[in-house]
């Protein structure tokens, strides 16, 4: 790139002061193109910082910015190119020679590389024709290792199969069952387990949980037995970790065990949300309705 061909993009109405120059700045450039003023005696730097106050004043335009670092880099590259000693060439043939000379050992170290990687490409084809497949069969005491193989289904079957996997999957179903599931009361539990241990005197935890329909009547009964040991009417042991856990009736024979109604407290709603009551009968999966009361309109009387 030459300083023609940047001077149009030159920043303008920008002016320097310098010791051999002094206007504006395109005309600095003119001169330095048309080789009328030297660039070795341009001092870049002053010119730099006098731009530096003049885009500052304009207030930091960027495109003139940019379009001054592109003539900036330019003559900086010129004055470097002006400075470094550079060698003469006496004659013009013997320039060329050297460049074809250049020219020639560069394509045979080309030609160098290229055979050297032949070489070991032939050698590696070489040692691999050396090298032969085992086609012979496996001998018998390999062979009896295989496992037989039985295919006992027939094209029918086959075609079941793809039948079933090219079918139209169903749609997931998300369960809602959990959410009507009936409350289990810890109290009526803790005299189911009491009845129990007063009548057997010592049970394990298996045996006192296995008529219990699901796993909330569990965790209610093991609720229950914890309220009783808190009452001081049973005692447990576990022989072993993790084995079974047996407890033991140490209350009276008679009169009513008690336990607090912890956790037969009913959940309180908020008081903008309505309360659905849900029966035992209920089917769980049957759609709640949405019992909210619609507003009534407001009479004048």
């Amino acid at each position: 790139m030459t300083i023609a061909d940047v001077d149009e993009s030159a920043p303008s109405g920008f002016s320097v002061g310098l010791t051999n120059f002094e206007g504006p700045f395109d005309l600095l450039l003119q001169l330095i193109s048309k080789h009328q003023l030297d660039i070795t005696e341009v001092a870049l730097s002053k010119v730099t910082s006098d731009f530096i106050a003049y885009i500052k004043e304009l207030g930091d335009d960027l495109e003139q910015t940019t379009s001054f670092l592109l003539v900036a880099s330019t003559l900086l590259d010129l004055k470097t190119a002006r400075l470094l000693p550079q060698a003469e060439v006496e004659d013009e043939e013997d320039l060329a020679l050297l460049e074809a000379r250049d020219l020639l050992f560069a394509r045979l170290m080309q030609y160098r590389a290229f055979k050297q990687v032949a070489g070991v490409i032939a050698a590696r084809l070489a040692e691999e024709q050396k090298r032969f497949p085992r086609i012979v069969t496996l001998e018998p005491r390999f062979a009896d290792l295989l496992p037989e193989v039985l295919i006992s289904i027939g094209p029918a079957e086959l075609a079941q199969l793809a039948a079933q996997a090219f079918e139209a999957k169903p749609v997931p179903i998300l369960s809602l069952t959990h959410l009507h599931a009936p409350q289990v009361s810890v109290r009526e539990q803790a005299h189911l387990v009491v009845d129990q241990l007063r009548r057997k005197g010592e049970m394990t935890f298996r045996a006192l949980t296995a008529d219990a329909p699901d796993l909330m009547t569990k965790v209610a009964r093991f609720l229950a037995v914890l309220e009783l040991f808190r009452e001081g009417v049973i005692a447990f042991e576990q022989a072993t970790p993790l084995g079974d856990l047996h407890v033991r009736w140490t209350g009276t024979d008679d009169g009513d065990i008690d336990v607090g109604d912890e956790f037969d407290e009913p959940m309180i709603a908020p008081d903008d949300m309505p309360v659905i009551e849900v029966d035992d009968d209920q089917a769980a999966d049957e759609p709640i309705a949405d019992e909210t009361p619609e507003p009534r309109e407001s009479s004048d009387d």
